[in-house]
C-alpha cells in the first residue's frame, strides 16, 4: 500500500506552522519594542544627567570656572553613584582634565598636566570634537576598550543583530559642552570677588565659547539583563501557547478524521462486496450529517445489489429455460440448430477441404459488435479464450472493416506483414496457435453481412483456390445461418412470448420502481447538499471580499491576484450549485409555471441589454432584430428570462474577443414565435452535438474554466418543453453555434393569466429533444 500523509497530519502541521509564525512574530515585536523602550530610557538617563550638571550654576561657577576641585569631586561622586554610570570626566576651558572618576580605577581629581592615569577612560578625540564644534545636545558615542586599555569610539552593535551581540556590556560616552552664557542672561548670578578678579586677570586672553566639557560613560549591562529576563519569560509563554495550540489542533482533527476513517473503512468494505454495519452519528454537525447520508447511500447500494442479484438469478433461470427449449428444437430439427449447424460446417470444411483450423465470427443482431461464434481445430484453452472475445465494428484499415463493412474477402500469405490490420485479441490468439497464412470470406444473406468464415492450413500457405472455395460455399453457409436464426426466433416467440412478456413486465415494473426511488433519493441528496454548500460559500465569499476591501490590512499584488482567482472560482461554484438546485427541482417535479401573456422580444431584449456590459468588456458585439408585430406567448416570465440568460450567457462565455452574437426573433408560417441565438464562438464537436441537452453531459470545451455542472442546457430544454416549445442546435468547430427556439403563440383558449402549470419536463433520466 502506498505511503501517504494523513489529513490529520497535514492539518496539524499547517496549523502549527501558522501558530509558530504568528507567536514568533508577536514575541519578536514585543521584545523589539521593549528593547527600543529600554534603549530610549538609557539615552534619556544620560541626557538628563548631563543637562542637570551643565545647567547647574554651582557646578558652572563654583566648580568649573573657579576650578574648585572639592566641588568638582562632589559632582563626580554624585554622578558615579548612579548604577549605570561607569566613569565621569570633567575638562576645563583649556582642555585640561579637572576631575575624573571611574568605578574600575579609583581616582577622583585631575591635574593641570596630562600625566594622570588614562587607563579605562575615553581618549581625548571625543572631547576635541566638542571643543572644535560644540553641539547643542549631548553627543552619544559608542566606545570600546582597546589593547592599551583606552576607550576608543566604535561603530556600536547593529540594531538588527542586537540579540546576537556579545553578552558583555556595551559602553556609550555621553559628552556635552559647558557654553558661555550672554551677559544679559537673567539666570546669571553675581560672581564672587575672587572669581571676578580671576576673570579680570585673564582679560587680555580671547574669550572662549566652550568653558568646559563633561563626559559620562554609561553601560547597558542592566538593560541587557532586563532584556534577557524579558526574552526568557516571552519564550516560555510563547512555547506554552504553541504547545496548547498544537494540542487543540490535534484534538480537533481527531474529532474530524476519526469519522472520516470510519467512512473510509465502510467504503472499503462496500468495494470488497461486504455488507457493513451502519455507522453511528456521533454529532449533529456536518460530520454527523455526512455519516447519516453515507448510511443512507450504503442502504441504497445494498438494496440495489440485492435487486441486481435477483435479476441475475432470473436471467440465469431464463437462460436455462431457453437452453432447454433450444435442445428440444435441435432434437426436432437438427439441421436448423445454429450451434450444431456451425460445428457441422466447420468440421465438414476441415475434413473435406484440408483446413487445419477454422473460425466463424458473427455480428450481434442488436449491436455493431462481432463475436466468435465457433472455432475448430484448437485446444480447449484457446477455444474458451476465443469464446469471450468481442470486437467493435468500425470503419478503418482493418480486416473487420474489410469483411463486415465493405464485404470483401481477404487472403493473407504472411501474418507478420498484416499484423497492424488485425485486432490485438485475434492477433494474440493467432500467434499462440501458430497461424501463418489464412483466408477470410464474408457471409452475406439478403444483402446483409452476417459474419465471416476463415481457415488456415497450418504451415502451408493458403491459395487463391482456397479463397474461391470458401467464397463458393459462403453464401450457402450464410443462408443456413440466417434460416437457423429465423427459426430460433420463431421458436422463441412461439413458446415463450407470453411468458417472457409477463416476466419482463413484472421485472421492468419492479426495476422501474427501484429506479424511481433511487432517482428521487438522489435528487433529494443533491438538493440538500446544494443548500448546505451555500452557507460555507457565503462565508468564504465574505472573507475574500473583506480582504480585497483591505479589512485585514494592505495586500500585495500576488495576494490580490489570488483573491481574484478565489472570487472567480466562487462565482463558478455558485453557478454549479444554482444549476444543481434547478435540476433537483425539475427532477422532483417541484417546478411550476406562472403563465401569463408575455412578449418574447421584450424579455430577450432585456437579457441582451443586461449582458451587453459584460460583452463589451470582452470586445463582443450583441445585435438584436425583431419584427414590429410579434405574437404574445403564454408563459412564465421568470422561466423565459432564465432560458435567454442561459443561451445568451453561454454565447458570451464561449465567444472569443472581437466576436459577434445575434438575437433574431421571427414568426413562423404556423404562427409560432421563433427565437434564434447565433454566435461566432468556438463551436461544439460534431460527435458531441447530440449530447449537449443531456444532464451532466461530458462535452469537451476549449474554455473549461467557463463550464459549470453542464446542466444549463438540460435545464433550458426542460423549461422550453414546459412551455410546449422546441429547441434545436446547429454548430461547427471554430465557426460558432446557433440555438433555435419556437413557442406556440397565445391563443384565446390558452390565455389564463396567473394560472399555475406544474412541470412535465423530463426527469433526471430525461430523453433528448
Amino acid at each position: 500500500m502506498d505511503r501517504f500523509v494523513s489529513l490529520r497530519t497535514k492539518f496539524v502541521a499547517f496549523f502549527s506552522v501558522i501558530l509558530i509564525l504568528t507567536c514568533s512574530a508577536l514575541s519578536w515585536f514585543f521584545i523589539e519594542t521593549r528593547r527600543a523602550s529600554m534603549t530610549d530610557s538609557l539615552n534619556q538617563l544620560g541626557t538628563i544627567l548631563l543637562t542637570s550638571v551643565v545647567n547647574n550654576g554651582q557646578f558652572r561657577y563654583g566648580g568649573l570656572i573657579a576650578e574648585d576641585r572639592e566641588t568638582l569631586r562632589q559632582f563626580t561622586e554624585s554622578l558615579i553613584a548612579v548604577e549605570d554610570v561607569v566613569y565621569v570626566v570633567i575638562r576645563g576651558a583649556d582642555h585640561i582634565i579637572l576631575a575624573q572618576q571611574n568605578k574600575i580605577v579609583k581616582e577622583s581629581l585631575g591635574s593641570l598636566t596630562f600625566a594622570q592615569e588614562r587607563r579605562f577612560y575615553p581618549e581625548e578625540e571625543i572631547a576635541e570634537r566638542i571643543y572644535s564644534n560644540p553641539p547643542s545636545a549631548p553627543l552619544i558615542t559608542p566606545v570600546a576598550l582597546s589593547d592599551d586599555k583606552i576607550l576608543v569610539p566604535t561603530a556600536g552593535p547593529s540594531d538588527s543583530l542586537w540579540l546576537l551581540s556579545s553578552l558583555t556590556e556595551n559602553l556609550y560616552d555621553y559628552a556635552m559642552p559647558v557654553l558661555r552664557r550672554p551677559a544679559t542672561d537673567p539666570s546669571l548670578t553675581p560672581l564672587p570677588l575672587e572669581l571676578e578678579e580671576r576673570l579680570h586677570t585673564k582679560k587680555d586672553s580671547p574669550p572662549r565659547l566652550v568653558q568646559g566639557v563633561v563626559q559620562i560613560g554609561i553601560s547597558d549591562a542592566r538593560v541587557k539583563r532586563a532584556m534577557f529576563d524579558v526574552i526568557r519569560k516571552v519564550l516560555l509563554l510563547t512555547t506554552l501557547l504553541i504547545g496548547a495550540g498544537i494540542l487543540g489542533a490535534h484534538l480537533l482533527t481527531l474529532r474530524i478524521t476519526t469519522p472520516l476513517r470510519s467512512l473510509a473503512g465502510v467504503a472499503r468494505q462496500l468495494a470488497e462486496g461486504e455488507s457493513p454495519q451502519p455507522l453511528p452519528a456521533s454529532s449533529n454537525d456536518e460530520v454527523g450529517q455526512l455519516t447519516q447520508m453515507f448510511n443512507f447511500m450504503t442502504r441504497a447500494l445494498q438494496e440495489r445489489n440485492a435487486a441486481i442479484t435477483a435479476n441475475l438469478h432470473t436471467i440465469r433461470r431464463q437462460i436455462s429455460q431457453l437452453t432447454t427449449v433450444h435442445k428440444t428444437s435441435a432434437a426436432i430439427t437438427s439441421t436448423l440448430d445454429l450451434n450444431q449447424l456451425m460445428d457441422t460446417v466447420l468440421q465438414l470444411l476441415m475434413s473435406n477441404l484440408g483446413f487445419s483450423r477454422m473460425l466463424l465470427m458473427l455480428k450481434e443482431e442488436d449491436r455493431n459488435v462481432a463475436y466468435v461464434a465457433q472455432v475448430a481445430g484448437v485446444s480447449d484453452e484457446i477455444a474458451d479464450a476465443a469464446r469471450y472475445l468481442s470486437i467493435p465494428i468500425r470503419d478503418g484499415d482493418t480486416f473487420i472493416a474489410e469483411l463486415f463493412i465493405r464485404s470483401k474477402p481477404v487472403l493473407v500469405h504472411d501474418l507478420g506483414t498484416v499484423a497492424h490490420r488485425m485486432h490485438p485479441s485475434i492477433l494474440e490468439l493467432a500467434r499462440r496457435v501458430g497461424v501463418v497464412s489464412f483466408a477470410l470470406v464474408p457471409l452475406q444473406s439478403h444483402n446483409q453481412t452476417l459474419g465471416f468464415i476463415g481457415g488456415d492450413r497450418g504451415a502451408q500457405p493458403c491459395t487463391e483456390e482456397d479463397l474461391n472455395i470458401l467464397v463458393t460455399i459462403a453464401s450457402h453457409v450464410a443462408t443456413a445461418i440466417d434460416n437457423a436464426r429465423t427459426y430460433a426466433h420463431l421458436a422463441k416467440l412461439t413458446h415463450n412470448l407470453e411468458f417472457l412478456v409477463q416476466e419482463r413486465t413484472r421485472e421492468l415494473s419492479v426495476a422501474n420502481e427501484h429506479l424511481q426511488e433511487h432517482d428521487h433519493r438522489r435528487s433529494q441528496f443533491f438538493s440538500v447538499a446544494s443548500h448546505e454548500l451555500r452557507t460555507p460559500m457565503t462565508a468564504i465569499r465574505s472573507f475574500a471580499d473583506n480582504m480585497l476591501d483591505g479589512v485585514a490590512g494592505p495586500l500585495t499584488d500576488r495576494q490580490r491576484m489570488y483573491l481574484n482567482r478565489i472570487g472567480h472560482n466562487l462565482n463558478r461554484l455558485t453557478r454549479i450549485i444554482n444549476q444543481l438546485l434547478d435540476w433537483s427541482r425539475l427532477d422532483l417535479k417541484k417546478e411550476t409555471l406562472h403563465l401569463e401573456p408575455v412578449c418574447i422580444g421584450q424579455i430577450a431584449g432585456l437579457v441582451a441589454e443586461s449582458l451587453r456590459a459584460v460583452a463589451e468588456k470582452q470586445r463582443l458585439t450583441i445585435t438584436m432584430s425583431s419584427p414590429q408585430q410579434l405574437p404574445m406567448v403564454l408563459g412564465d416570465r421568470d422561466k423565459l428570462e432564465q432560458i435567454f440568460w442561459n443561451l445568451i450567457g453561454n454565447a458570451v462565455k464561449f465567444t472569443p474577443p472581437e466576436g459577434r452574437i445575434a438575437v433574431e426573433l421571427a414568426t413562423t408560417p404556423e404562427n409560432r414565435v421563433q427565437a434564434r441565438i447565433t454566435d461566432t464562438g468556438i463551436g461544439i464537436p460534431p460527435d458531441h452535438l447530440h449530447k449537449v441537452f443531456e444532464e451532466f453531459s461530458k462535452v469537451p470545451s476549449a474554455m473549461p474554466t467557463s463550464q459549470g455542472a453542464q446542466l444549463g442546457l438540460f435545464i433550458t430544454r426542460s423549461l422550453v418543453q414546459m412551455h410546449q416549445g422546441t429547441i434545436t442546435v446547429e454548430s461547427a468547430l471554430d465557426s460558432g453555434t446557433s440555438f433555435t427556439l419556437t413557442f406556440p403563440s397565445a391563443s384565446p383558449a390558452r390565455e389564463f393569466p396567473g394560472r399555475d402549470a406544474r412541470t412535465d419536463a423530463p426527469t433526471a433520466r430525461g430523453e433528448d429533444s
